[in-house]
């Protein structure tokens, strides 16, 4: 099993992820997610994205990133580190994971990445990821998820309004949050009962924290 493990950035931002030897018993650093599924000629084309980190990551992440001691931090300033981050997180696959039926999808590398400090004092790392491949909206159960296999980083939609479908979805589609469990195909379901056969334990080890997966299915004609 691989891990992401987390480099604090100093003056001159460094790398976001790093691999180590083994999982992580706990998370160390937690993402509230919020997706909007973008469409295009009645297609699926990606993912909008938007990660909010916890405080304590925050906190550390933009420390020496002031460059002109405002007290605030701009794009500008957050530029560097938005661009380690996405540089990283290509190594892991974005921790986002798409499939039509049980085919896994794949994605292309993000575009319009940036990074906002938000007036609550949270950083929020936005960016899109296009499909490879566009999918006909009328094709089938399109599902995805966010999660980290390690359980470095616990990720979770957000509380209220985690998934949009971007504007030009076509009618009668809508989005369904599912626990992975549910779902015997799963890339989660599947690590935790791979990772529980190593330790010798019965039932199933939770290492991807909820990964919980979203549903995007259309009504037939």
């Amino acid at each position: 099993m691989r891990a992401a493990n987390l480099i604090v950035p100093s003056l001159a931002a460094a790398s976001l992820w790093l691999l180590t030897s083994g999982a992580c018993a706990h998370p160390h650093v937690w993402v509230s997610v919020k997706e909007t599924v973008l469409y295009d000629n009645g297609s699926i084309t990606g993912l909008q994205q938007a990660w909010t980190f916890d405080e304590f990551y925050t906190a550390q992440a933009i420390e020496g990133l002031d460059k002109n001691g405002d007290g605030k931090y701009d794009r500008e300033e957050l530029s560097e580190l938005a661009q380690v981050n996405i540089d990283g997180l290509k190594e892991f696959d974005y921790f986002t994971y798409a499939k039509l039926g049980k085919e896994e999808r794949k994605f292309k590398a993000p575009q319009n990445y940036w990074l906002e400090h938000t007036d609550k004092g949270i950083l929020t790392l936005h960016f899109t990821l296009p499909l490879e491949q566009p999918i006909l909206a009328n094709a089938g159960a399109f599902s995805f998820s966010v999660y980290d296999p390690s359980y470095f980083i616990a990720f979770d939609l957000a509380k209220h309004d985690p998934v949009k479908l971007g504007s030009g979805a076509p009618a009668g589609c809508s989005a369904a949050v599912r626990d992975p469990l549910e779902d015997e195909n799963s890339n989660a379901g599947k690590l935790n009962q791979a990772f529980s056969g190593v330790l010798g334990q019965s039932g199933s080890v939770n290492l991807g924290g909820d990964a919980k997966s979203v549903s995007i299915e259309c009504a037939k004609s």
